[in-house]
């Protein structure tokens, strides 16, 4: 049940943001043990942490920090100079006071005039108690053999979840508003109910998973205000925008891109979150390692970036990503492959769209490219396997030294159609977006891309299951 709720340590992504223009900052420390010294006020940003301010104590540990402006909302730190720290909400009200004994944080950590943090404070501790209960009571459980007992310590289980549960929303409720509200809603989980799927229904497993993921996919953020920036400055909401387009979608462009609209609709409400989220989805997409995602961040370029729903970036960033959209739509999966005609290693010409066969590999190399020369009598061996079970490999080398080219296909002994265009005048390079290589294509019968930079420890798996699907 308690699957999804988030500890306050992983880090956000930056984002750059606007100064509030309101009443100020004033803080009040008094850190006991910590005279003549100083303390850091930290924010996250990305996957780093970065120092706002330097905050230098009296004797006694007394400081002040002001600022004529209000701090950003979000969650901050206060780090002493050996790394060990607190949490502090910094929401509207930031005229409050701190208090502490530098040599026992945990117990002595109050707030004077702020509710907000020490709610915050309270919940904590209760959520350390929490965890704590839970594992002495797995750890039983794994000593234990007798069920009653191992049933019994479930139940308990379930009923401190359901507690804390209790406890945040609660807590949530009670302080709605404010940044601490916007986060402990945020943490809770999607609880799915139980299905009516009739017992006569012979695959009422799977239907039961569909229903569940359509229902944890449409109400996973029910609780979380996308349009926060407080979240944004902490590290909820980057938690939860990688759980959902890593963990709880599938993997695939279609089951992407309508999620993406919907949570960038959620977002639009305030400038900040909205340039947040899109920044988020834009890395996130371009960065992904998965076949298929290219054509997300095509979408969001096409939607977003390109049609001037963007402002805050400069025009030499658009003209690049115009020129890389560019590169990366002809070659996108699903899209029919651009035909080619090269001369061939036994002198012929060879179209790639003459090639009749269940499967077409195109495959981009060098014969001095330190990964091809791994890569290629995999897939030698491969295509000796599957020449004659409806596979065929166009190889396409993308350097001009022709004899190394040839001297290499007859010690290789590479019998598919090797293909030569050292002019690159059949424009192979931008339909294919061949920027390194070695590169893999998987088309299918109708000519039209089906996989692309493939692993070659992947294509026989791949070329198999694309069959038992497809036939």
């Amino acid at each position: 049940m308690l699957k999804g709720i988030i500890t306050f340590f992983i880090l956000i992504l930056a984002v750059e943001t606007a100064v509030p223009a309101d009443n100020g900052c004033n803080i009040s420390f008094d850190l006991a043990g910590h005279g003549n010294n100083f303390v850091s006020l930290a924010y996250h940003m990305g996957d780093r942490q970065y120092i706002k301010d330097t905050i230098y104590t009296d004797k006694t540990g007394h400081a002040t920090y002001r600022n004529k402006e209000n701090l950003e909302r979000g969650l901050y730190m206060i780090v002493f100079p050996d790394n060990s720290l607190f949490e502090l909400i910094i929401s509207d009200d930031q005229e409050f006071s701190v208090i502490c004994d530098r040599s026992d944080i945990i117990n002595t950590l109050r707030f004077i005039d702020s509710d907000e943090n020490n709610a915050f404070l309270t919940y904590r501790k209760r959520w350390m108690e929490f965890q704590e209960n839970i594992t002495i009571k797995r750890q039983r459980i794994e000593r234990l053999s007798d069920k009653d007992s191992i049933n019994m310590l479930r139940m308990e289980i379930s009923g401190l979840e359901e507690d804390i549960l209790d406890y945040i929303r609660n807590t949530a409720k009670k302080y709605e508003g404010s940044l601490l509200s916007s986060m402990l809603y945020s943490m809770l989980p999607v609880e799915i109910p139980e299905f009516n799927i009739p017992l006569n229904i012979s695959n009422r497993d799977s239907m039961q998973w569909v229903m569940g993921y359509h229902y944890n996919k449409e109400h996973f953020f029910d609780n979380v205000k996308l349009d926060d920036p407080g979240l944004m400055r902490s590290p909820i909401m980057l938690n939860k925008l990688k759980t959902f387009f890593t963990n709880v979608i599938i993997q695939a462009p279609d089951s992407i891109m309508p999620e993406v609209r919907k949570v960038v609709s959620m977002a639009e409400g305030n400038e900040e979150t909205y340039r947040y989220v899109l920044a988020f989805l834009f890395n996130h997409f371009r960065d992904s390692q998965i076949m298929g995602h290219d054509a997300v961040v095509v979408m969001l370029a096409d939607e977003y970036y390109l049609n001037g729903r963007v402002d805050w970036v400069d025009e030499q960033f658009l003209n690049t990503l115009k020129k890389d959209v560019a590169g990366i739509r002809p070659s996108l999966i699903g899209k029919k492959a651009v035909d080619f005609t090269m001369e061939t290693y036994s002198g012929q010409w060879k179209s790639l769209y003459d090639i009749k066969s269940e499967f077409t590999i195109i495959y981009f190399w060098e014969p001095n490219c330190g990964h091809c020369k791994v890569v290629t009598p995999k897939l030698r061996d491969f295509y000796s396997r599957y020449r004659d079970k409806g596979v065929e490999i166009f190889a396409v080398c993308t350097q001009n030294n022709k004899k190394e080219w040839e001297e290499y296909i007859a010690e290789s002994e590479l019998e598919w159609i090797n293909g030569w265009d050292p002019l690159r005048s059949t424009g192979y390079d931008f339909y294919y977006n061949v920027k390194a290589t070695p590169i893999l294509y998987v088309l299918n019968r109708d000519k039209e891309i089906i996989a692309k930079k493939l692993p070659i420890e992947n294509l026989e798996e791949f070329i198999v299951s694309y069959r038992r699907i497809n036939n």
